[in-house]
């Protein structure tokens, strides 16, 4: 959204966002998007901010780390309702606020790029009291636009709005009591830093009893929006870590502050790793861990509709290198069987899951590994660009058709007896 004034040369008098007019050409190419989707029997699921933004807006007052952004986030919000809700019945507000924030403001990986040592070497930035900052005002741009959306456009629409929560689980290092102290303080530091304020109206208790006054505050009539601002929660989950206490004992210099809760976290013990290696260190297999994710959701969400929105595999980088072996994915089959498999469990125990979503369709553009990681169920050729199936795909597409002789379960398994609405 956006035009520049007659002065191209000036990166100050580009007019745009909620100063700005609606750029035609862009709601056209969504509009192109969504009907064609529609037109094949695809329901849209679409998410309005996955953390990028104009640079006008960090050029202007900093972006995130202002509640200008606020505004502007409810403005193209609106603009996206205005112009596409009555297709759209699903939305999401904000991809991932937790991993963003942690990328972008504590260890300075994603634009803009601020931290402050130990966390990374920056240019600029607090790694302590940015992410809370910026935190705080993607909560409330989210509760401003979904009390706009509630108001002015759900009725009459039709749809649906949640936001996507980055859903690592962690289960303790020992059976220690400290560590499994660690491992739940964990999860209200990184889940429960984003969904407390969306379901309950408030930070979790235990943020502000280790952050105290630094953690921002919602007012008496934000907490009244903020509460169940969501219809569901979007699950994004992919791998489980260890968790070990950091305030009793020693620990790195990360992991030793408020910020990350006095927890380190990790992906070893007594030297065996927690789970077969993927693509990203970070993300090891561990099937277990999307069962007990939403078991932890079920609990401390009173049983909050979800849908898993990401769950995929990539391969080890430096391996199956040839086309026709990037094509032979039988890995990627093992890890979607035994991840349904612990979803279905977690269904059969009266976990309210509304559906689940591979990531992803197509070998992508995967933000700062670029292209050096591939999760599709297709590949591509970067020379034709054509779509080439791999096994995954096949065995998929039987899946969903309920092909028996094909998945070790079927999707009968994964639906639930309510339908949503």
């Amino acid at each position: 959204m956006g035009n520049r004034s007659s002065d191209s040369n000036r990166a100050s008098e580009y007019i745009g966002g909620r100063f700005g007019e609606v750029n035609p050409n862009g709601v056209l190419f969504y509009n192109k998007i969504l009907d064609n989707l529609i037109l094949r029997g695809i329901k849209p699921f679409v998410t309005i901010y996955h953390h990028d933004f104009p640079q006008e807006l960090q050029d202007r007052y900093g972006s995130w780390l202002s509640p200008l952004m606020q505004e502007d986030y409810v403005h193209y919000a609106e603009t996206c309702f205005k112009y596409f809700g009555d297709r759209v019945k699903h939305w999401t507000t904000i991809n991932e606020p937790n991993l963003f924030t942690q990328m972008a403001y504590i260890n300075g990986k994603y634009p803009p790029a601020r931290c402050s040592q130990p966390f990374g070497d920056c240019s600029a930035g607090n790694s302590d009291i940015e992410p809370l900052i910026v935190m705080h005002n993607l909560l409330l741009a989210h509760g401003k636009a979904v009390k706009l959306y509630r108001k002015d456009y759900q009725h009459d629409q039709g749809g649906s709005i949640g936001i996507v929560v980055d859903c690592l689980m962690y289960e303790p290092l020992t059976d220690d009591d400290l560590d499994q102290e660690a491992a739940n303080r964990g999860l209200a530091f990184s889940i429960g830093w984003a969904l407390d304020p969306l379901i309950f109206g408030d930070y979790p208790s235990e943020m502000r009893q280790y952050l105290g006054n630094q953690l921002p505050r919602f007012s008496v009539d934000e907490r009244k929006f903020m509460a169940d601002s969501i219809d569901y929660i979007a699950v994004n989950h992919y791998s489980t870590a260890f968790v070990k206490d950091c305030i009793h004992s020693s620990c790195s210099l990360t992991a030793n502050r408020a910020i990350s809760g006095f927890v380190d976290v990790t992906r070893e013990r007594d030297g065996v790793q927690i789970g077969e290696p993927t693509g990203i260190l970070m993300l090891p297999v561990v099937p277990r861990g999307i069962g007990e994710m939403i078991g932890y959701l079920k609990k401390r969400y009173n049983n909050k509709p979800m849908f898993i929105t990401e769950n995929g595999y990539s391969e080890p980088k430096g391996q199956e290198v040839q086309v026709q072996d990037i094509r032979k994915d039988v890995k990627r089959i093992e890890f979607h069987k035994m991840y349904l498999s612990s979803l279905a469990e977690a269904i059969r125990d009266g976990a309210d899951v509304r559906g689940y979503f591979v990531w992803t369709l197509m070998d992508d553009f995967e933000w700062i590994l670029g292209y050096s990681v591939r999760f599709g169920l297709y590949y591509i050729d970067r020379q034709t660009l054509d779509r080439i199936p791999k096994l995954s795909a096949r065995w998929y597409q039987d899946f969903l058709k309920n092909d028996t002789k094909a998945p070790a379960i079927r999707i009968s398994d994964l639906v639930h007896k309510q339908a949503y609405s």
